[in-house]
């Protein structure tokens, strides 16, 4: 009985997760423009990327699996669980990272607080819930060269990621000044933090279990290369955003480290989701 209320408590919560994203979304700078942020035109490029990654990626990630659930289609729990990790990743940097007392920016983005920390909520119990539905023990095994090669060319990618993130810390400690920190020093924060002290280790430590775990931990890689897909997604759809509306803040070299990471987690991903359902078949 308990189970399947949390089942269905949870396919109705990823339902709801994915209206009120799509709702933000549309409410926000890409479409109505009735959430006003409080924050710089370069974020504000931004945020209408994430709105597109919102309602074409991760709202139907979301709707899409508990309606799956809804069906008791088994395949709903590899999707359900892409986007947990970074939907609470978002709607933390726009809760915490957006609000900011410089009189140059106004807006009204504080009245939708509840919104941003429903979808924390709801994320945080979504993912728990996900990490449930993979058992572990499964006869998960990869060809050594090629881990050897994913693992490097994963490695290295991630170093420029962190790279560019430490010479922007760097430039800021430095000089005391740098354009994203200017504009808005909180949201510069809040994002080298994440992304330093989250997104990266992650990358790492995913990669550690691929060599040390992959048959113990299956849950826990779908949730950490889930993450990495979605927030690729998100991240992209930023910096085409920012290119399209030619912001001096673009850059060139950082969409293109961003691409080659989203394409690496996503073939990572369907290696072990091919590796984990072939154990289940054995």
């Amino acid at each position: 009985m308990v189970r399947k209320f949390e089942f269905y408590f949870v396919a109705v919560l990823a339902i709801l997760s994915g209206i009120v994203m799509i709702y933000i979304s549309v409410m926000g700078p890409l479409l109505a423009d009735k959430i006003q942020y409080k924050t710089s035109l370069s974020a504000i490029y931004q945020l209408q990327g994430q709105d597109i990654a919102n309602i074409v990626f991760l709202a139907p990630l979301y709707i899409i699996a508990g309606v799956l659930m809804f069906c008791k289609k088994e395949i709903y729990k590899y999707l359900l669980i892409l986007p947990p990790l970074s939907v609470i990743y978002y709607a933390l940097s726009v809760a915490v990272g957006l609000e900011w007392s410089n009189q140059a920016y106004t807006g009204n983005s504080h009245e939708y607080f509840y919104y941003f920390l429903f979808l924390i909520v709801s994320s945080l119990v979504i993912m728990l819930y996900s990490l449930s539905l993979f058992s572990d023990n499964n006869l998960i095994q990869f060809k050594k060269k090629g881990l050897i090669i994913y693992t490097i060319i994963f490695a290295i990618f991630l170093l420029m990621f962190m790279r560019m993130w430490v010479v922007d810390i760097n430039d800021v400690i430095k000089s005391g000044s740098s354009p994203a920190y200017d504009e808005n020093p909180t949201v510069f924060w809040v994002i080298k933090s994440f992304d330093l002290g989250f997104v990266i280790p992650l990358g790492f430590i995913s990669l550690y279990l691929l060599w040390t775990r992959a048959d113990q931990a299956a849950g826990i890689l779908f949730l950490f290369y889930g993450f990495f897909i979605s927030m690729g997604v998100a991240v992209n759809a930023m910096g085409i955003s920012m290119l399209i509306n030619d912001d001096p803040q673009f850059d060139s070299s950082g969409l293109v480290i961003f691409i080659c990471l989203l394409l690496i987690a996503a073939f990572g991903y369907l290696v072990i989701l091919r590796k984990y359902l072939d154990s289940n078949k054995s």
